[in-house]
């Protein structure tokens, strides 16, 4: 079948370009006319926090809305009549903003206690009608130009609340990604011409899948985080996917065959690789809908249409453009770039040999290295981070700690503790004042307030402020205490309360994601290699590399070395979806250079019976490529570090961190001597699994192509 496609994509290319430039202008066209919804919105179906948003949404409306703040801070102090003249003239016009409920203001009676105790703090409160998901960007963008030409003389405002959270402009991350590849692919080919082909492929499916994403976030519930997540993914799956193709067509055309043949050959091969890896990134990270969390699903519909697009935009685009180049392949070369030397004389031919002659010490230095990597992995801490995370230049993270200075950093994360009353509102509303007086002498706990019905006397809301910040571990703590405590018709929910539930969830479905995925790439590779040893190898060796990835995001993010080389600000837990998305991507990316690495071995064994020259061998042959996509890989995860949102770094720092140590460390040193000690036990197969069908990911050897080079071809033009 690949064959079939990859001879259609080639003779009809001016067809095949056609279609593929109409839909990247297609949907761009549609992505920008219909815009995006893109929403953080996520229920946790069967937690307390989602049944005190749900009782708030049905009987309490006016709590269930999004919140912000606008925060301030006056040398004069607050109450000063210039100072509070001028702000309550903003805070007038903010309440006059579409879908604005509600402008709490400090110097209301309501909100007295929202200025702090020196005089020289205070903060109004902001109650949207809509939840945080709806409320709009326009609406966002209304009350930041209040607040921008309303200034006060003296007066140092800023804008609290996640709503009002500074977005980076889009595009850096990727250009510095793109350009990084350049670089390492004019050094991999030499050749100008080579080198933008992967490059035209990635920008192809990034272009096409980060529109779809957008136009998806009309049908699904997609975070805003998506963009990047899908940009980072399809730059460097679509980068690596057509540099193991190109590579193959270069080879194919050196050994004689014909531009057709060559394209042909390399799809029926380095193809096949390009969509049994492609597959497993797609299924794994579907996979994610399984956990049962809107945007957790999203994200991985989202990223998994990127890489299906990047994929199958490898097999069709890439054959139609390489029939335009043609034999010019390796045009505009540059001197001493892309030239490969003889097998003896290669880099890794020597250190082939070395690990050969030192397989024990090789295996053991690179083990006791990933190990030592992992340690930090059994710190992990999965939850939210709050505002403090942020650099001090977003709004967000100065309002932060103007309310944490003025009014104890709880503030930043009240706990709003829910109550159904029962038909007798006087019991109900008794038992609930003195469960507040409990709260009150509740260790971990600054203030709370008294019970708040709603009109209906259905239901009331207690306000609670902890002592601590809202990504403390403290506070973590205090919201399991407070449900231990309270009586069965009282629910703990609030923002902080729903990230800590969503923070449990993912942390008790973890292993069991993790142990399907590994299931699969088990199976998959018995299926190939038809081995026991070569997939249970592969299997330990991935919970490694990525074990050891898991445990430099601890070390950085939640622990702080080198945290102020990233630009964030405090230490906090790893995000709780982080892990997950990881591990599906990762899983892909990895089976792809083991697939790479040992179908050569495995070549070379069939063909020589020696185990020992065929690990060598395999590993000479394939090395230069792996390593040479890796580091494509690494520089773009590595580049969306630079984003200012912290989740997006934790992605970047991540990814780039596993696929290094896997392409390197696991690919390059642990593999071949850990093959190497086994020797013939790799390819053993017990007789009663013959039964069981095999995967063909390099095409079939029997049937080669019919070569004719260039020479005849040119004798053939002569002709004519």
């Amino acid at each position: 079948m690949l064959k079939k496609l990859a001879h259609a994509s080639y003779k009809h290319r001016w067809i095949v370009l056609a279609i593929w430039v109409s839909l990247l202008v297609g949907i761009n066209y549609a992505a920008i006319h219909y815009g995006d919804r893109f929403s953080s919105q996520f229920r946790t179906s069967n937690t307390d926090s989602q049944q005190a948003v749900d009782i708030l949404q049905e009987k309490f409306p006016a709590f269930a809305g999004g919140t912000g703040q606008v925060v301030y801070k006056a040398s004069a102090g607050v109450t000063d009549p210039a100072v509070s003249a001028g702000m309550q003239g903003m805070f007038e016009k903010i309440q006059k903003v579409p879908h604005v409920l509600a402008v709490v203001s400090p110097y209301s009676p309501v909100g007295a206690t929202q200025i702090s105790k020196d005089g020289q703090i205070a903060y109004a409160q902001i109650q949207f009608n809509q939840s945080g998901e709806e409320v709009s960007q326009d609406t966002i963008n209304q009350i930041r130009d209040i607040v921008a030409n309303n200034q006060v003389q003296g007066v140092e405002i800023d804008l609290g609340g996640d709503l009002f959270q500074s977005q980076m402009k889009p595009g850096n991350s990727e250009l510095y990604g793109i350009i990084a590849a350049i670089f390492i692919l004019l050094i991999s080919f030499g050749s100008v011409l080579a080198m933008g082909l992967p490059i035209t492929m990635a920008l192809f499916g990034i272009g096409i899948g980060i529109a779809f994403v957008k136009l998806l976030s009309h049908f699904v519930a997609l975070p805003d985080i998506t963009i990047e997540l899908a940009s980072m993914i399809g730059i460097g799956v679509g980068i690596d996917y057509a540099l193991f193709i190109v590579t193959r067509y270069r080879e194919n055309l050196a050994g004689g065959h014909n531009p057709e043949q060559a394209v042909v050959k390399a799809i029926d091969t380095a193809g096949r690789s390009v969509l049994f890896a492609g597959t497993t990134v797609v299924i794994s990270l579907l996979g994610m809908i399984l956990i049962g969390v809107g945007f957790i699903s999203g994200m991985g519909i989202g990223s998994a249409a990127t890489v299906l697009i990047t994929m199958v935009a490898s097999v069709t685009l890439l054959p139609a453009i390489l029939g335009f180049v043609g034999l010019k392949i390796d045009s505009l070369r540059l001197p001493h770039f892309g030239r490969t030397k003889t097998k003896e004389h290669s880099v890794w031919y020597r250190w082939s040999r070395f690990l050969q002659r030192n397989p024990w010490p090789a295996m053991v230095l690179s083990l006791g290295f990933l190990l030592i990597l992992t340690i930090p992995l059994f710190s992990m801490r999965l939850g939210s981070s709050d505002a403090s995370s942020r650099p001090t230049s977003d709004p967000t993270r100065r309002a932060y700690d103007l309310i944490g200075q003025g009014f104890g950093v709880g503030t930043n994360g009240p706990l709003l503790v829910v109550a159904e009353l029962p038909k007798d509102q006087g019991q109900g509303m008794a038992e609930l004042a003195q469960f507040k007086a409990k709260l009150a002498t509740t260790p971990g706990v600054q203030s709370v307030t008294p019970p708040i019905p709603n009109q209906q006397m259905t239901a009331a809301v207690i306000q609670v402020i902890p002592t601590t910040s809202p990504q403390d571990e403290a506070t973590s703590k205090l919201i399991q205490t407070i449900r231990k405590e309270a009586p069965a018709n009282v629910h703990v929910g609030g923002i902080t309360a729903s990230f800590d539930d969503l923070a449990d969830l993912l942390q008790s479905r973890l292993p069991l994601f993790i142990g399907i995925v590994l299931l699969l790439s088990f199976v998959l590779l018995l299926l190939v290699f038809r081995s026991i040893l070569v997939p249970l190898k592969a299997v330990i060796m991935n919970l490694l590399s990525i074990g050891a990835a898991y445990g430099v995001l601890v070390a950085v993010f939640q622990w702080g070395y080198g945290s102020s080389l990233l630009g964030l600000g405090s230490t906090g837990p790893i995000e709780s979806f982080v892990p997950m998305i990881m591990f599906a991507i990762l899983f892909g990316l990895s089976m792809d250079y083991e697939v790479f690495l040992l179908s050569r071995i495995k070549e070379e064994y069939d063909r020589t019976g020696d185990n020992a020259t065929a690990v060598a061998d395999g590993l000479n042959y394939t090395a230069r490529v792996i390593t040479a996509a890796a580091a494509i890989m690494v520089t773009v995860f590595a580049s969306f570090v630079l984003d200012n949102n912290r989740v997006i770094k934790e992605f970047g720092l991540g990814l780039a961190v596993a696929v290094l140590l896997d392409a390197s460390v696991v690919r390059m040193i642990l593999v071949p001597s850990s093959m190497e000690l086994l020797g013939k036990a790799n390819w053993w197969f017990p007789k009663w699994l013959q039964w069981l069908p095999k995967l063909h990911v390099e095409g079939d050897p029997e049937e080669p192509v019919k070569k004719s080079g260039p020479k005849k071809l040119g004798k053939s033009r002569a002709k004519r």
